[in-house]
């Protein structure tokens, strides 16, 4: 068949210089577009657009946010046509590599959890690329050192399910004498519902009766956070 796009040319009939692969190597990552890298990930285009176009394409998706690529699914990844399953595998793998190097270099930092300013930058880096509701639960040592980090309930967008008893067991295995929990909120919407301070209230008087502290209750969303110790509501 003919080819319809009389303005297409092939990545490999451009100049050198051009070359998302051959001028990341000569100049350097910092030198590609998000549209470049984005091409280098998807390797191939179709018959009538490159791998930059469709590159071009998902970016028009999301508004050139890289944030909210990273919340796409493998399906929304595919509705961009030439994407296939293993070009939208690839480009998720490469996003979630992203979010995980980010959460390791403040896992490091942030060995010691004092307060809410040593919490949110950690609990934003972790949950502010996830589309469904996520309640994490740092456990620490009366010294306020992180001695483990685990997500207990992963829900849909409109909330999550959270099994005290469950986090309750882990804190005694672990030794934790103080735990500070916290879940996203993907709408944005950063006030409590009756059923997050309901959950609050619940820890805290469980946690209580076995010598164990709740310091906090932290909501983060692409707005910024809630505190329900700074806001006097623990």
């Amino acid at each position: 068949m003919e080819n319809l796009n009389k303005s297409y040319t092939s990545i490999k009939n451009w100049a050198d210089d051009d070359k998302p692969r051959e001028k990341m190597e000569k100049f350097g990552p910092d030198a590609l577009s998000k549209s470049e890298l984005l091409a280098i990930l998807i390797n191939h285009g179709t018959k009538n657009r490159s791998a930059v176009d469709l590159a071009r394409d998902l970016l028009d998706l999301c508004e050139a946010n890289l944030h909210k690529l990273a919340r796409f699914s493998l399906e929304d990844l595919q509705k961009v046509e030439g994407i296939g399953p293993a070009k939208a595998i690839t480009i998720k793998a490469a996003l979630e590599l992203g979010i995980r190097k980010e959460f390791d270099r403040i896992s490091i930092e942030k060995n010691i959890i004092r307060g809410t300013s040593d919490a949110v930058d950690f609990l934003q880096r972790k949950l502010q690329d996830s589309a469904t509701e996520q309640f994490v639960a740092i456990f620490m040592n009366n010294g306020y050192r992180v001695l483990k980090t685990e997500t207990f309930s992963t829900g849909g967008i409109t909330g999550t399910v959270v099994d005290v008893r469950t986090i309750a067991k882990r804190a005694l295995e672990l030794g934790a004498t103080k735990i500070l929990v916290s879940h996203n909120h993907p709408s944005g919407n950063l006030n409590p519902s009756e059923a997050d301070k309901s959950i609050t209230k619940k820890l805290k008087q469980s946690l209580k009766i076995l010598d164990i502290d709740l310091t906090d209750h932290i909501i983060v969303s692409d707005e910024g956070f809630y505190s329900f110790l700074d806001n006097g509501d623990l």
